[in-house]
């Protein structure tokens, strides 16, 4: 049997080096090295926690480093929350959870704009609660309150 062939993906909207001079402008970094450090470290924690079709498309919106810093990562056997994902970045960095905070949301505007809506949405949709916020999104409730 075949392996369904797939088109060829477009080539990322930006430059590996375009990219870290966003995530730069965003977290307001001193030097693109303290932007690649925010990048990679945070695509690595997510790419920890993403899997399957999403973490495909996201790598391919991704400039080619990036890519290889999310997909590098095997994913864990159990998905944190918003705050977990934090925690982690601050204890395997030796960081604060502000500046894990602050990292992850310079990165997570850059990648927002490369993934774009529909992808996003599912990427939101395959994660547990708190990412959204992370991503600059409103946080909507997944479980229905009841009427009283």
């Amino acid at each position: 049997m075949y392996d369904q062939l797939r088109a060829n993906p477009a080539q990322p909207a930006m430059t590996f080096e375009q990219m870290l001079e966003r995530v730069r402008y965003e977290g307001a970094y001193p030097t693109r090295k303290r932007a690649e450090e925010a990048v990679r470290t945070v695509l690595a924690a997510l790419g920890r926690q993403l899997v399957g079709d999403e973490r495909v498309d996201l790598a391919q919106c991704l400039p080619v480093e990036a890519a290889l810093a999310l997909t590098a990562q095997i994913p864990a056997t159990e998905q944190l929350t918003g705050w977990g994902f934090i925690k982690d970045i601050a204890t395997r960095t030796g960081t604060s959870p502000a500046i894990a905070r602050w990292d992850t949301g310079a990165v997570f505007a850059v990648v927002t704009r490369l993934a774009g809506p529909d992808l996003l949405g599912r990427i939101l949709h395959q994660l547990p609660d708190g990412y959204a916020l992370l991503f600059g999104q409103a946080e909507l409730s997944r479980h229905p309150q009841r009427a009283a």
